[in-house]
C-alpha cells in the first residue's frame, strides 16, 4: 500500500480490512472518548472486535492515569477491559525503569498519582508530586542552594497539573550530573478536548520546560517511541505486526508509532489531527512528513461496527 494514500473505511472495504488485522492498539482520548464522554459507538465497536476473534490493546500517552485507574475509567464509561490490555506511559515508564535501566536510586517525579502508583508497583522510590509553591515577592536567585536530595538518580517528567518554577529548578539541577537519566512520559502539546477555542496544554509543554533549562534531551518512553509498542510485544508475544493496525486521532504519535513499527494506521477525526493535515503532508516533498500519512480514516471509530452492520 503507498504510503501516500489514505482510503476512507466504507461498507465496500470495511469487511477487507478486518479480515486482514489480528491486533488493535487503540489510543484512547480523542478515539474512545473526550475528557469524561464515550464517543458515540465506540464501546460497540470493541465489543464486535471482541466477537470476531480480534484483540484490542489500548495503548495512551496520557500518563495521569495508572491502569488500576484506567480499569476504573473504562468501566465507568462502559467498556469490559483487562488489566493487561492497557499500556498507559505511566506503567510504561515504570517498565522502563525497571527491567530497561535497572534503576537504582530515587526518581524526581513531575507528575502525580498514576505515574506515583506505577512506580510504586514498581519498587522505584521517588520524590516530587504535590505542591512546590513559589511565593510571590521570592528572590529566585536564593535558590542557587535549593535544597537537593542526594539519592535521587533520575528524572521523570510526565503531565502535572501543579508544576512550578520551583520544580523546573529542581529537575534541571540534577540532571546538571550527566549520569542522572532524564525521562519524559510523552511530548504531546495540547490534549484533545471538543470545546472549540480553548486549550489545555499537553505534557510536551512541562517537557519543554525543562529540557530548556537542562540543556539536555529526554528519552520519550511513549509514542511515537517504539518501546511502547516492544512493551506490548513482551506481553503479547504471539503479535504479528502486518496483521496489527494502530488507531489514533493523532498524526505525530499514532499514526506515527504505527509508522514506525510497520503496522497498518487507521486515523480518526474525533480528536487533534484532521483531514487538512492529511493532505498537507500527502502534497509535502518532506520525507518525514509523508510519513504522517495513515493507510485509513473514518470520520469516528464507533463508525466501524456501523458499517459491518450495513454490509
Amino acid at each position: 500500500m503507498s504510503s501516500l494514500n489514505c482510503q476512507q473505511l466504507t461498507t465496500k472495504n470495511a469487511w477487507q480490512f478486518l479480515d486482514s488485522i489480528d491486533t488493535v492498539l487503540i489510543d484512547c482520548d480523542g478515539v474512545l472518548w473526550n475528557s469524561n464522554d464515550t464517543i458515540d459507538g465506540a464501546v460497540e465497536t470493541i465489543q464486535m472486535l471482541r466477537k470476531m476473534g480480534k484483540q484490542p490493546i489500548f495503548v495512551t500517552n496520557n500518563s495521569t492515569k495508572s491502569r488500576r485507574q484506567y480499569i476504573e475509567k473504562f468501566n465507568r464509561l462502559g467498556f469490559t477491559v483487562s488489566e493487561d490490555e492497557i499500556f498507559g506511559t505511566a506503567y510504561v515508564a515504570g517498565l522502563y525503569l525497571k527491567h530497561k535501566l535497572k534503576f537504582s536510586g530515587k526518581i524526581y517525579l513531575i507528575g502525580g498519582s498514576g505515574l506515583a502508583e506505577e512506580l510504586t508497583i514498581q519498587g522505584i522510590p521517588f520524590i516530587g508530586p504535590g505542591y512546590d509553591h513559589v511565593e510571590e515577592g521570592e528572590d529566585v536567585h536564593n535558590w542557587t542552594n535549593i535544597e537537593l536530595d542526594p539519592e535521587v538518580r533520575g528524572v521523570l517528567v510526565g503531565f502535572d497539573p501543579l508544576i512550578s518554577f520551583r520544580k523546573v529548578c529542581r529537575a534541571a539541577s540534577y540532571l546538571t550530573d550527566p549520569s542522572v537519566p532524564y525521562i519524559a512520559t510523552n511530548l504531546d502539546g495540547r490534549l484533545p478536548i471538543p470545546n472549540k477555542g480553548r486549550v489545555i496544554p499537553g505534557t510536551g509543554c512541562l517537557v519543554d520546560f525543562v529540557t530548556k533549562a537542562a540543556a539536555r534531551q529526554p528519552t520519550v518512553v511513549g509514542k511515537p517511541n517504539e518501546l511502547m509498542f516492544q512493551c506490548v510485544k513482551e506481553k503479547f508475544p504471539l503479535i504479528n505486526p502486518e496483521r496489527t493496525v494502530m488507531v489514533g486521532d493523532r498524526l505525530d504519535t499514532d499514526i506515527l508509532l504505527g509508522k514506525n513499527c510497520n503496522l497498518k494506521t487507521l486515523m480518526v477525526l474525533t480528536g487533534i489531527s484532521s483531514l487538512e493535515d492529511v493532505q498537507h503532508n500527502q502534497q509535502s516533498t518532506s520525507q518525514s512528513l509523508q510519513k504522517l500519512v495513515p493507510d485509513f480514516y473514518l470520520p469516528a471509530f464507533g463508525d466501524l461496527h456501523k458499517l459491518v452492520k450495513k454490509e
